[in-house]
């Protein structure tokens, strides 16, 4: 049986920065932001070429073991076989380790690319099965259905599959993340968490997630109320200090503050008149960016663009 059949010209595919858990909605919400890699992917006669550009140009691999490569391989075996060759260009300004999505948004990356670059792609891999498969490959949903779709995303996995519904964020929310210098590893954060939490908490943050989807979607005003969490971020404050600091600093202040996914990045929701005074709660030990929200998700775009 004949494989696929690839297209001669190179796609490019941009994906953004998401956040996780948004507080309360562990392992549940994502957030996607204003924040984005790129990637341009050519079929090529034979071999494999990686070319990286900004985050983690000094440190990834340039072969086989690439995230984005893997997930490409793992998308062709879906599509019904692997291309001759590949000539991948990574062009990377999501933060690694920081808590801001930069593995889901590898892998969202490859396997959008793969359907791209594959003739009748869309049809043998839809939307339903990219988020499958972006969930088997990351482990988890959250964030890489919020980098597929954009906007804010809730996800659970039902039966062994990954599934997710898209809302539209609130026009007036605007996201400040503030980054440190240092990493934290999502096995080390995800390491802190006791197997089982007291019922009040677990109840408490049942009710505030509930709210915070009626918060991020239509009444802002109450997303001080619906960020708070009492499920992971306490367990977790022992391995990021100045992050749990800073959010401990800006709620007090009536900011919604929440450790970005397992950190130690933070991210403040704010409005236009307040993202600007925000900055300078980063202090020496946070580089703060204020973002906008993404609202289109993964996808195809112009090479010149």
């Amino acid at each position: 049986m004949a494989g696929p059949a690839f297209r001669a010209a190179a796609v490019r595919v941009r994906v953004p920065a998401t956040s996780a858990n948004l507080g309360p909605g562990f392992d549940a919400f994502g957030l996607a932001l204003g924040l984005y890699d790129d990637i341009v992917v050519r079929v090529a006669d034979s071999g494999l070429s990686v070319d990286i550009a900004g985050e983690g140009a000094d440190s990834l691999a340039r072969d086989e073991r690439h995230l984005v490569v893997r997930s490409m391989r793992a998308a062709f075996d879906r599509l019904g076989g692997q291309p001759r060759g590949l000539e991948v260009v990574c062009a990377n300004r999501i933060p690694h380790g920081r808590g801001l999505g930069s593995s889901s948004a590898a892998i969202c990356a490859g396997i959008v690319a793969a359907r791209a670059v594959t003739i009748g792609g869309a049809a043998a891999l839809d939307d339903a099965a990219l988020l499958a498969l972006a969930s088997e490959l990351e482990g988890h949903p959250d964030n890489v259905a919020a980098c597929l779709a954009g906007g804010f995303t809730i996800a659970w996995t039902d039966e062994d599959s990954a599934k997710a519904v898209r809302l539209e964020p609130a026009a007036e929310v605007v996201p400040v993340v503030f980054v440190p210098a240092t990493e934290v590893l999502t096995e080390t954060a995800r390491g802190l968490l006791p197997r089982t939490v007291p019922l009040a908490d677990a109840a408490a943050s049942a009710g505030r997630a509930a709210l915070l989807v009626e918060a991020l979607t239509r009444r802002p005003e109450l997303l001080l109320a619906g960020t708070e969490d009492r499920l992971h971020q306490d367990y977790r404050a022992s391995a990021m200090p100045d992050s749990a600091a800073l959010v401990a600093a800006l709620r007090s202040e009536g900011v919604p503050a929440v450790i970005s996914g397992a950190g130690p990045t933070v991210l403040a929701l704010t409005d236009e008149a307040g993202a600007d005074k925000l900055l300078h709660f980063a202090g020496d030990n946070f580089a703060a960016h204020r973002l906008r929200l993404d609202r289109d998700g993964a996808g195809v775009r112009p090479l010149d663009g």
